[in-house]
């Protein structure tokens, strides 16, 4: 496959219409068109950006015992999810085709057979094909009341005309097996749409650049509580302030050095120039699954992980 080597990518830290799939959608569909229209060949949207993550809510929830309102709750956002394959995904695609671009958009995917929800990153292709998805292997903390554990068999990345697309979804990278399988894959543009807005988190960013000796879009939402629809806005934490989600997205290059911004206060489209010769030039020193792997010492087995993706 003949690669194209320098191109550019956009990370888009946007509010999505949070518990409102179909203007979501549309959200999604604008703010492609004006990464599309600067030059990008990749557009990455965050963590459960559609139908928005829903910071501050329990459901009703504490230990031992669930709320008929807090079900309520649960069954709306359920209903605003997204059925993979489906007609939402069918949009999403037909606006990765239309302009011609990669695009990576994080949804709360509803099982078809299951009923279960999933924290998932969809992959679309510049032919509008839906190339796969991720679903996240381990929700963090109370996330675990809303979705459930996706399994090695989506641990996958893409080998694209513009370099092996895949990543993990926020505190999965803090997982360093997580991390190690996404590397054995190959992954020279490492996505990693998240909920975490601290500083610390750019921190992890850079390391991962710098570790992986890849490009590394860390993805994430602005939002307030105003934000969530008028019924909802009572039920959010008291002690959570009015900025759910300050964004802190960020762009980083494979020795760790900050591309675009991190941004946070606001929404935006950060933009950076990609060059697959750097993921060469990074490794002369340092190639973790290369020359510095130790293979006669350390083995890595990941079950159902599946084989390079080439489209």
């Amino acid at each position: 496959m003949s690669k194209v080597r320098k191109f550019k990518v956009a990370c888009v830290q946007a509010t999505p219409v949070i518990f409102d799939l179909e203007k979501s959608i549309d959200k999604v569909i604008e703010l492609t068109g004006e990464a599309a229209s600067l030059g990008c060949k990749l557009v990455v949207f965050p963590e459960t950006f559609i139908p928005g993550y829903p910071a501050g809510l329990g459901f009703g929830t504490v230990v031992g015992s669930r709320t008929e309102a807090g079900r309520d709750q649960f069954r709306a956002y359920w209903q605003c999810s997204v059925e993979v394959p489906g007609a939402q995904t069918d949009r999403l695609a037909e606006c990765a085709r239309q302009h011609g671009i990669f695009l990576t958009v994080g949804v709360t995917e509803r099982d078809k057979v299951n009923k279960t929800l999933y924290c998932t990153l969809l992959y679309f292709g510049l032919d509008g094909s839906l190339l796969g998805k991720h679903r996240k292997i381990k929700p963090t903390a109370a996330e675990r009341l809303v979705w459930g554990e996706g399994d090695g068999s989506t641990l996958c990345t893409f080998d694209t005309a513009i370099g092996r697309i895949g990543g993990l979804i926020c505190w999965e990278n803090y997982m360093p097996l997580a991390r190690m399988a996404m590397y054995n894959q190959g992954v020279e543009i490492y996505l990693a749409p998240t909920a975490d807005s601290r500083d610390s988190w750019n921190a992890t960013m850079r390391h991962i650049a710098f570790e992986g000796r890849c490009y590394v879009i860390g993805c994430n939402q602005y939002f307030t509580k105003s934000d969530f629809p008028g019924d909802l806005q009572p039920e959010l934490a008291e002690d959570r302030p009015e900025v759910l989600s300050a964004g802190g997205s960020v762009i980083v290059s494979p020795l760790g050095e900050v591309l675009a911004g991190p941004l946070y206060g606001e929404e935006g489209i950060l933009t950076a120039e990609v060059d697959l010769d750097e993921l060469v030039r990074s490794r002369m020193d340092f190639d973790v699954t290369g020359h510095y792997s130790r293979n006669d010492i350390f083995k890595l087995k990941v079950k159902g992980q599946p084989r390079i993706k080439t489209v």
